[in-house]
């Protein structure tokens, strides 16, 4: 009995020719210093026969690689979808950079954007810098100014005068933070910012300057009578918008690096880690120290270590918010408000007959370490989860090389 031959499968199609005729291929950014895997644009034999892993990758990302200014954006394009150094290896590559090298090599680039390559260099023009660091200066120099105005002018203007001139101040200090978030290194690009994250920053800011207060108002009975405001660590954290700025950028200029100097994807998370560790650490001594200048100078008030938790959580938002991981500032940002928001709301219900207990917790905290315990417990567990969450995320290259 005869049987059929099975039919010859047919040889690969050849895959270096670009998907359409128009436009042609265009010439491409140099390749990265760490990049002999691949030199020239065809493969070696050895990778072209019948079956070729890499081909049914290279059509499955191929505008990823056709729009890709060097390998290091493949890679860390594959990696946001998931690819490993181990799943690399299925492609008989030994990590994602060298796969991203060849994918890189095989796929032409296409006509457009001649600007792109460097969009994500870091920023080194000093004009540039400069701008966006004196943009940085202008709450911390608008909170300064009103607050030597308010003291100079103690006793000699009434008391609407001196709420104007604070209320002044305040919306100087905003106009110079929204300019400040506008562009440079805490920019977040368009539609990553969400506008309950500044709604929840805000109200966190607001905390600082009355949440004390009416908490102490809530806990004697009140509220009632004429509260007593606590300026100084919001005036310390005006100051520390332009160290965050410098931080931020200093983040984002090492991160490049040593992903254009990792040869792995673990080996560019190892370092970036001990990288996000001392920015926040620095920030933290900055603020520190910022927090006392102006608690010296302005005759104290305030849980400086509240503030300081503050400014950590609002850094690390920030941080996520531009590397493009907005969902997890916002929902730590609420986080905080909530526990903020919480606390009195306890202590009125507490009031109530049969819920004594309710207050009970917010009692026990303001009597061990006092009313500025409360935003310090939320606000500092709110960051350590930022933190967590960010040293995961912020570890990934995918979050450096993001438009």
């Amino acid at each position: 009995m005869r049987t059929e031959e099975p039919e010859p499968e047919p040889e690969a199609a050849e895959d270096t020719a670009p998907a359409r005729a128009e436009p042609g291929p265009v010439s491409r950014a140099p390749e990265i210093a760490h990049a002999p895997a691949v030199s020239a644009r065809k493969p070696s034999a050895a990778r072209r026969g019948p079956v070729d892993p890499v081909k049914t990758l290279m059509h499955r990302h191929r505008e990823l690689c056709e729009r890709a200014v060097d390998p290091l954006e493949i890679a860390a394009g594959l990696e946001a979808h998931g690819v490993t150094d181990r799943t690399a290896a299925r492609y008989r590559h030994r990590d994602v950079f060298s796969l991203a090298e060849e994918l890189y090599a095989r796929v032409p680039a296409v006509a457009g954007e001649p600007g792109r390559a460097s969009a994500h260099a870091p920023m080194r023009d000093i004009e540039t810098r400069a701008a966006w660091s004196l943009r940085a200066l202008l709450p911390g120099a608008a909170c300064t100014a009103t607050a030597v105005i308010l003291k100079l002018t103690d006793g000699v203007l009434d008391g609407g005068a001196r709420l104007t001139v604070a209320l002044v101040g305040a919306l100087v200090a905003l106009l110079g933070l929204g300019l400040c978030l506008r562009s440079g290194p805490l920019h977040a690009p368009e539609g990553r910012a969400s506008a309950a994250s500044a709604v929840y920053g805000y109200w966190l800011l607001g905390y600082v300057l009355y949440g004390e207060a009416l908490l102490d108002q809530v806990l004697s009975g009140g509220p009632e009578g004429p509260w007593a405001i606590t300026p100084a660590p919001l005036l310390g954290l005006a100051l520390a918008v332009a160290p965050a700025a410098w931080c931020a950028h200093l983040f984002s200029v090492h991160a490049q690096r040593k992903l254009a100097g990792s040869r792995a994807l673990e080996e560019f998370a190892a370092g970036v880690r001990p990288l996000l560790f001392g920015t926040v650490g620095l920030f933290l001594c900055v603020l520190i120290g910022l927090l006392h200048l102006a608690d010296l100078g302005y005759g104290g008030g305030g849980a400086p270590m509240a503030a300081a938790a503050l400014g950590v959580l609002l850094l690390l938002a920030r941080l996520l918010t531009v590397h493009g991981f907005p969902e997890p500032a916002t929902t730590g940002l609420a986080a905080a408000c909530a526990v903020e928001a919480v606390a009195p709301a306890l202590v009125l219900a507490g009031r109530l007959p049969g819920l004594h207990f309710a207050a009970q917790p917010v009692y026990t905290v303001v009597a061990a370490a006092g009313t500025g315990a409360v935003p310090a417990i939320a606000c500092g567990a709110a960051a350590l989860g930022l933190l967590i969450h960010a040293t995961v995320a912020l570890s990934r290259a995918s979050a450096h090389t993001r438009a």
